[in-house]
């Protein structure tokens, strides 16, 4: 199977799918928000207190995905009404392939803490990566890791041709480099972070930021519940950006503890992936910089990136209308 019918498989049936959103889990007055656990944000500090069912009256069903592809799919079967965290590289592999969704925030920017990792007993750094043609690379396709790893290669002139690409979710990457069964794996979080205990990176965080390589995720719901439940949109938004304060103000120890129980981590490494991350405020979210306008362009830019790289057939002429900022300029009055 070639590397791009293995993403196009993927994302195949979500396209099919997309006209079956839930209408709020069946009119049940109930909604399932799909996250990440090792990827802690103060948004699960509000989510173990009952924040958002107090501020939305809503039973909310919290489900944990290990990629941002199968949150894709499960939105697009109507099995989850928003996503948190999505990296934006499968945000656009989706809306590309005519799945009908939309970014409601950004939830973080994250450069350090995505990225790919080579064995340490192939000696190879970013000096030598040439060296890199002829090896076995686990990478989530359709992810930021995928992403990542693509503009990697393209930067140090590696070919995809001269390497055996497997899919692989960052737990079964990081489990396969430790092993030795591939020579270099991608990914996010607490994967990451045991990957690097087999290898060493070719970049670092800000060396990819100047090369262009942005790394962010953001809240995503597919279009139709957005239109139908604006509000409930908002006043989820509300309350994230509420916890997001929170942190961003002091950091306290009490938020710190919970939000690394419930990502299934120690607080030392909770508070160490986190002191990597940017939880930007709502007003900076709604900036030019972000959802104003660069956010748009980027995403063309990944979907270009991708349709060269063979990954996706065609990428949209415009990705504007897969951002909707209406429940976030809403959230800032609740």
């Amino acid at each position: 199977m070639t590397f791009k019918s293995k993403l196009m498989g993927a994302v195949a049936a979500t396209a099919m799918l997309a006209g079956a959103q839930g209408a709020f889990a069946a009119g049940h007055g109930e909604i399932t928000v799909a996250y990440f656990l090792e990827w802690p944000m103060p948004f699960q500090y509000a989510k173990e207190t009952g924040m958002y069912e107090e501020a939305m009256g809503t039973k909310i069903n919290w489900v944990s995905f290990d990629t941002g592809t199968a949150m894709s799919a499960a939105m697009a079967s109507g099995d989850v009404q928003i996503s948190v965290s999505q990296g934006v590289p499968p945000f656009v592999v989706a809306a590309s392939a005519g799945q009908d969704i939309q970014i409601v925030d950004v939830a973080v920017s994250y450069s350090e803490n995505d990225n790919c990792v080579v064995a340490s007993a192939l000696e190879i750094d970013k000096n030598s990566a040439g060296e890199l043609a002829g090896k076995k690379v686990a990478v989530p396709l359709g992810t930021a890791a995928h992403y990542g790893f693509l503009k990697q290669m393209e930067h140090f002139g590696v070919s995809l041709d001269s390497l055996t690409v497997v899919d692989m979710a960052p737990a079964e990457g990081q489990a396969a480099l430790a092993q030795g069964a591939v020579d270099m794996a991608c990914g996010w979080g607490g994967a990451l972070r045991r990957m690097k205990e087999s290898g060493n990176v070719l970049l670092t965080g800000a060396e990819k930021t100047e090369l262009g390589i942005l790394v962010f995720d953001v809240t995503t719901a597919p279009s139709g519940f957005v239109a139908e439940n604006s509000d409930v949109v908002a006043k989820f938004l509300a309350v994230t950006a509420d916890a997001n304060t929170a942190w961003n103000t002091s950091q306290p120890e009490f938020m710190a503890n919970m939000i690394a129980q419930d990502a299934g981590m120690s607080v030392e490494d909770a508070k160490s992936s986190m002191s990597t991350f940017v939880f930007p405020d709502t007003d900076t979210q709604l900036s030019q910089s972000w959802l104003g306008g660069n956010a748009q362009t980027f995403m063309k830019g990944v979907a270009d990136v991708f349709v060269n790289a063979g990954s996706i057939d065609s990428a949209k002429g415009s990705y504007a209308d897969n951002v909707n900022t209406g429940p976030l300029v809403s959230a800032k009055d609740m």
